[in-house]
Protein backbone atom coordinates (compact mmCIF):
# COMPACT_ATOMS: atom_id res chain seq x y z
CA UNK A 1 0.00 0.00 0.00
CA UNK A 2 1.26 3.40 -0.70
CA UNK A 3 0.49 6.58 0.92
CA UNK A 4 -2.74 7.67 -1.75
CA UNK A 5 -3.95 3.56 -0.47
CA UNK A 6 -3.57 4.68 3.48
CA UNK A 7 -5.25 8.29 2.76
CA UNK A 8 -8.43 6.17 0.72
CA UNK A 9 -8.94 3.75 3.57
CA UNK A 10 -8.57 6.17 6.44
CA UNK A 11 -11.59 8.12 4.71
CA UNK A 12 -13.39 4.68 4.14
CA UNK A 13 -12.84 4.01 7.95
CA UNK A 14 -14.04 7.21 8.90
CA UNK A 15 -17.06 7.15 6.42
CA UNK A 16 -17.58 3.43 4.53
CA UNK A 17 -20.68 5.18 2.76
CA UNK A 18 -18.46 8.56 1.37
CA UNK A 19 -18.53 8.38 -2.67
CA UNK A 20 -15.49 7.62 -4.50
CA UNK A 21 -16.15 11.34 -5.76
CA UNK A 22 -15.49 13.07 -2.40
CA UNK A 23 -12.60 10.65 -1.54
CA UNK A 24 -11.16 11.56 -4.87
CA UNK A 25 -11.35 15.58 -4.42
CA UNK A 26 -9.47 15.25 -1.06
CA UNK A 27 -6.57 12.70 -2.35
CA UNK A 28 -6.55 14.84 -5.57
CA UNK A 29 -7.84 11.84 -7.51
CA UNK A 30 -10.20 11.23 -10.00
CA UNK A 31 -13.21 9.18 -8.75
CA UNK A 32 -12.74 6.16 -11.01
CA UNK A 33 -9.00 6.21 -10.12
CA UNK A 34 -10.04 6.02 -6.46
CA UNK A 35 -12.35 3.09 -7.36
CA UNK A 36 -9.73 1.23 -9.17
CA UNK A 37 -7.74 1.17 -6.01
CA UNK A 38 -10.58 0.94 -3.69
CA UNK A 39 -11.24 -2.67 -5.98
CA UNK A 40 -7.49 -3.48 -6.25
CA UNK A 41 -7.82 -3.16 -2.35
CA UNK A 42 -10.32 -5.86 -1.80
CA UNK A 43 -8.83 -8.37 -4.12
CA UNK A 44 -6.22 -8.35 -2.27
CA UNK A 45 -7.38 -8.44 1.36
CA UNK A 46 -6.68 -5.70 2.54
CA UNK A 47 -10.17 -4.32 2.62
CA UNK A 48 -12.39 -7.39 3.87
CA UNK A 49 -15.64 -5.73 3.63
CA UNK A 50 -18.00 -2.63 4.34
CA UNK A 51 -19.80 -2.37 7.93
CA UNK A 52 -22.35 -0.43 9.66
CA UNK A 53 -21.04 0.47 13.30
CA UNK A 54 -23.68 0.35 15.67
CA UNK A 55 -24.63 1.92 18.42
CA UNK A 56 -25.09 -0.20 21.57
CA UNK A 57 -27.24 2.82 23.36
CA UNK A 58 -29.32 3.31 20.81
CA UNK A 59 -30.17 -0.47 20.17
CA UNK A 60 -30.81 -0.86 24.15
CA UNK A 61 -27.64 -3.23 24.11
CA UNK A 62 -26.70 -1.65 27.81
CA UNK A 63 -24.83 -4.76 29.58
CA UNK A 64 -21.48 -5.39 27.97
CA UNK A 65 -19.20 -7.78 29.69
CA UNK A 66 -15.52 -9.23 28.83
CA UNK A 67 -15.80 -12.96 29.74
CA UNK A 68 -11.89 -15.06 30.28
CA UNK A 69 -12.78 -18.24 28.78
CA UNK A 70 -10.87 -21.54 29.85
CA UNK A 71 -11.03 -24.99 27.49
CA UNK A 72 -10.56 -28.11 28.08
CA UNK A 73 -7.60 -29.62 26.86
CA UNK A 74 -6.45 -27.85 23.48
CA UNK A 75 -9.26 -27.59 21.34
CA UNK A 76 -9.54 -26.00 17.77
CA UNK A 77 -9.53 -22.55 17.86
CA UNK A 78 -11.70 -23.07 14.20
CA UNK A 79 -13.95 -25.21 16.57
CA UNK A 80 -13.82 -22.96 20.03
CA UNK A 81 -15.31 -20.52 17.47
CA UNK A 82 -18.40 -22.20 15.78
CA UNK A 83 -18.98 -22.99 19.55
CA UNK A 84 -19.12 -18.85 20.25
CA UNK A 85 -20.99 -18.54 17.57
CA UNK A 86 -24.10 -20.62 19.06
CA UNK A 87 -24.18 -17.27 21.49
CA UNK A 88 -25.70 -14.19 20.03
CA UNK A 89 -24.45 -12.18 22.29
CA UNK A 90 -21.08 -12.51 21.81
CA UNK A 91 -20.29 -9.75 19.37
CA UNK A 92 -16.13 -10.25 19.63
CA UNK A 93 -14.32 -13.27 20.74
CA UNK A 94 -10.35 -13.84 20.65
CA UNK A 95 -7.65 -16.41 21.74
CA UNK A 96 -5.31 -15.29 23.89
CA UNK A 97 -1.99 -16.05 25.45
CA UNK A 98 -1.80 -16.36 29.30
CA UNK A 99 -3.95 -18.73 31.55
CA UNK A 100 -7.40 -18.43 30.05
CA UNK A 101 -7.80 -19.57 26.32
CA UNK A 102 -10.05 -17.02 24.79
CA UNK A 103 -11.35 -13.85 26.26
CA UNK A 104 -15.09 -13.12 24.61
CA UNK A 105 -16.89 -9.80 24.54
CA UNK A 106 -20.74 -9.96 25.22
CA UNK A 107 -23.37 -7.38 24.88
CA UNK A 108 -26.61 -7.57 26.23
CA UNK A 109 -30.13 -5.84 27.22
CA UNK A 110 -29.85 -6.64 30.76
CA UNK A 111 -28.02 -8.30 33.11
CA UNK A 112 -30.04 -11.42 33.36
CA UNK A 113 -29.60 -11.09 29.22
CA UNK A 114 -26.13 -11.52 29.97
CA UNK A 115 -26.19 -14.14 32.83
CA UNK A 116 -28.66 -16.61 29.85
CA UNK A 117 -25.31 -15.45 27.67
CA UNK A 118 -22.41 -16.48 30.12
CA UNK A 119 -24.35 -19.48 31.43
CA UNK A 120 -24.48 -20.77 27.15
CA UNK A 121 -21.03 -20.10 27.28
CA UNK A 122 -20.39 -22.32 30.05
CA UNK A 123 -22.37 -25.27 28.36
CA UNK A 124 -20.45 -25.64 25.30
CA UNK A 125 -18.54 -28.17 25.47
CA UNK A 126 -14.93 -27.40 25.09
CA UNK A 127 -15.54 -24.97 28.06
CA UNK A 128 -14.34 -25.82 31.52
CA UNK A 129 -15.05 -22.57 33.19
CA UNK A 130 -15.51 -18.88 32.98
CA UNK A 131 -14.47 -15.00 34.67
CA UNK A 132 -16.58 -12.27 33.53
CA UNK A 133 -16.04 -8.59 34.50
CA UNK A 134 -19.16 -6.11 33.35
CA UNK A 135 -17.63 -2.85 31.63
CA UNK A 136 -18.77 0.16 33.66
CA UNK A 137 -18.12 2.60 31.29
CA UNK A 138 -16.16 3.07 27.85
CA UNK A 139 -12.78 5.59 28.07
CA UNK A 140 -11.49 5.00 24.21
CA UNK A 141 -13.16 3.12 21.48
CA UNK A 142 -11.77 3.31 18.24
CA UNK A 143 -10.61 1.38 15.13
CA UNK A 144 -7.10 0.60 14.09
CA UNK A 145 -5.37 0.96 10.93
Amino acid sequence: MDELDWAIVQRLVRDARTTYGRIGSEVALSAPAVKRRVDRLVRSGAIRGFTAVLDPAVLAWDVEAYVWVYCEGAPDPEEVRRQFEEVPEVVQATTISGTADAVVRLQARDTAELERAVRRLRALPTVSRTESAVVLSRLIDRSRL
